[in-house]
């Protein structure tokens, strides 16, 4: 059984291009987030037509993967300079 902490990131990322109709994952520096920590959510502050995330997850020490799809023929570059929030649980063993 665990005992899950709850915590709020936030960074202002600049991801580059997605090719079309594909998804690929990209790393970002999220200052705090641990390795071994769950990342719960991933949000851009933004909707752009065409652009998800797909998935994402804490890949080492401060730094987060996030796959984003794109599902049109042209690529699609993510809007520069926003801030986007992340929810990880930490999970502690209760004894």
């Amino acid at each position: 059984m665990y005992d899950a902490r709850f915590r709020v990131f936030e960074a202002t990322l600049s991801p580059a291009a997605i090719a079309a109709n594909t998804s690929a994952e990209q790393t970002f520096t999220v200052g705090g987030v641990k390795a071994g920590d769950i990342l719960l959510s991933a949000q851009k502050p933004t909707a752009q037509a065409g652009l998800a995330i797909v998935g994402y997850r804490v890949s080492a020490a401060d730094q987060v993967g996030i796959t984003f799809g794109n599902f049109t023929a042209s690529s699609i570059t993510p809007t520069a300079s926003q801030v986007y929030r992340f929810v990880t649980s930490t999970p502690n063993p209760i004894a």
